[in-house]
């Protein structure tokens, strides 16, 4: 084996040449896995008819007092509910020591009169009933998910039932009166 160092303590130039080689191979290999990677990468983004569907607008004008609506966004069910003033009051004056999730009225609407929810339970997924006239709205007057006897409140919090958590409220805003924007 050739001696590396020179008396002086300076590298051989081949080492120099060596290290350099060694650095710009490292160097060429990093940004070439990175460019093999960037389309897998790029294909686990959502794809184009994903990204229409990330918000829906929505004509609440139609919908009357004590009436609620099913829309559909995110291949997922929102329930907008048109609350009347009893069940206003009802979801106002819950305490929130007798909540399994206690969340406030306040904190899930933003005008009380309406409450929009995703209409998903959150026991194991399944789909409340509740939103359509003459469906069992449970013991509180929200839903009731008949599969395994969960019930929401008039504010789509879980009172009853072996579900952890309330019904989720979506990102929303009122882009008027009459249209909500989910999403």
């Amino acid at each position: 084996m050739s001696q590396s160092v020179h008396s002086s303590g300076e590298h051989q130039p081949d080492e120099n040449r060596r290290d350099f080689l060694t650095l710009a191979t490292t160097a060429v290999g990093v940004v070439g896995a990175g460019c093999a990677l960037l389309p897998f990468v790029d294909s686990m983004n959502p794809s184009k008819d994903v990204l229409a569907l990330a918000s829906v607008e929505v004509n609440i004008s139609n919908i009357p007092v004590g009436q609620a609506v099913k829309v559909m966004w995110r291949g997922k069910p929102v329930f907008i509910r048109h609350r009347t003033e009893r069940e206003i009051n009802e979801a106002q004056e819950v305490a929130l020591n007798e909540l399994v999730d206690p969340q406030s009225d306040d904190a899930r609407v933003e005008k009380k009169e309406w409450l929009i929810v995703v209409g998903v339970c959150t026991h194991l997924g399944c789909i409340p009933m509740g939103t359509a006239t003459g469906e069992t709205r449970g013991d509180f007057d929200g839903w009731y998910c008949p599969c395994h006897g969960s019930h929401y409140d008039t504010s789509g919090r879980i009172r009853k039932g072996p579900a952890p958590a309330n019904l989720v409220v979506p990102e929303y805003e009122f882009l008027t009166d009459t249209s909500v924007k989910i999403g």
